[in-house]
């Protein structure tokens, strides 16, 4: 019996020794991970453009002169500011102008004619009237009278003409005056010069029917800004006019730029056929004294539905089929979830989780899964903002 005590009592120690070794010296080590504790607060439900979006302005006018010529003037370059009206391109008008001087001198001239041909009929109208007092008193024959009243009225005839050719006359001055307005291009709005695509003493040809020519000055309003952006046809029926919008743009990283949907195309484009799109227009509402220049790429998220004080997680920390993975104790366990409103930075939990549970963000390692051992990592819990 002593000999089967002592043999039972090493084979204790032993194994007391082998529980002993397991349970410190070579214990598993937790893996280390990220996790955010589930929290209340704002969700959206929003959707992006498919691609790259562009600022734009509403007043920009690509201008050229309506008749070919040598370009003597050009008041303004690119980037300074011009108001309605201000001449912007002057073109060579001599031949416009001696055509306008000649057409002035000719109404002088038919003015002139009018004058005459007037004067006479008045003249004739008294004549006709002494004609016809002294035809009552039996002096004059009837056919002296007719003979005068005939001439009255070819005299009211000429004069009526000349009348209609000083009329004509003056139309052709204002047409001569239009070709030498068309010898100026001016501002149709106040703005910048965007472009300016020819020099003094250079000829321009203007654009000829279906055969598009450049255009000689380019003129925007930097105040009239907007941004053009294409949605995917999926999400197309979703937005409407008048939906919230936020914006960043590629120059100004920093911020994002708050706005309102004012458009929604009534066709979808299918120039791409794997992509098509249909294109909104978001006016921008707090702009302030930032300037964005046309053409520059945007983003725009569309925010087609809001939740506050909801529970929420980092849509990061979902996987597949809807679930999270929680530290509990000292295990990751994995759990389903019922999910709401989301976006690319928070998911509206509806069931399944607890304010203050403690959801796991770093998935990116293999041996993070259900069961495993783990701990939260030494820097201080994440909280959604």
């Amino acid at each position: 019996m002593d000999k089967w005590l002592k043999r039972f009592l090493i084979v204790a120690v032993l194994v007391a020794v082998v529980l002993a070794l397991k349970l410190t010296v070579f214990k598993p080590k937790p893996i280390e991970v990220e996790v955010q504790a589930v929290s209340r607060g704002l969700v959206e439900e929003t959707v992006t453009n498919s691609r790259a979006g562009t600022v734009k302005a509403h007043r920009r006018a690509k201008l050229s002169p309506e008749y070919g010529g040598m370009v003597v003037e050009l008041p303004f370059r690119e980037g300074d500011r011009v108001a309605a009206g201000d001449a912007l391109l002057r073109l060579d008008d001599r031949l416009q102008r001696a055509r306008l001087r000649l057409a002035e001198e000719e109404l002088q001239a038919t003015r002139a004619e009018r004058q005459r041909a007037c004067l006479a009929a008045e003249r004739a109208g008294r004549e006709l009237e002494r004609t016809k007092r002294l035809a009552s008193e039996n002096i004059i024959s009837t056919d002296l009278l007719d003979e005068i009243d005939s001439r009255k009225r070819e005299t009211d005839a000429a004069c009526a003409a000349t009348e209609a050719a000083v009329e004509r006359a003056a139309a052709a001055v204002s047409v001569a005056q239009t070709e030498v307005d068309k010898t100026v291009v001016r501002a149709p709005f106040s703005g910048l010069v965007a472009e300016v695509a020819t020099e003094v003493g250079e000829w321009t040809t203007p654009s000829p029917p279906a055969l598009p020519v450049p255009p000689v000055i380019d003129v925007l309003d930097p105040d009239s800004i907007y941004i053009s952006a294409p949605m995917d046809e999926v999400d197309s029926a979703r937005i409407r006019a008048g939906l919230p919008t936020r914006v960043t743009v590629d120059s100004h990283r920093d911020r994002d730029f708050a706005g309102t949907v004012s458009r929604v195309a009534p066709y979808v484009l299918d120039i791409e056929a794997q992509n098509r799109t249909v294109e909104i227009e978001v006016e921008l509402t707090d702009l302030e004294d930032t300037v964005l220049l046309p053409g520059t790429s945007a983003d725009v998220e569309v925010i087609l539905s809001t939740r506050q004080e909801v529970l929420r997680i980092s849509t990061s920390s979902l996987i597949e089929g809807g679930k999270v993975l929680v530290l509990e104790d000292d295990r990751l366990a994995e759990r389903p979830v019922k999910l709401g409103l989301r976006n690319w930075d928070f998911t509206e939990i509806i069931d399944g989780l607890s304010e203050g549970d403690l959801v796991v963000t770093s998935l990116d390692r293999q041996e993070v899964e259900d069961g495993a051992l783990a701990e939260a990592s030494s820097e201080a819990v994440d909280q959604p903002q």
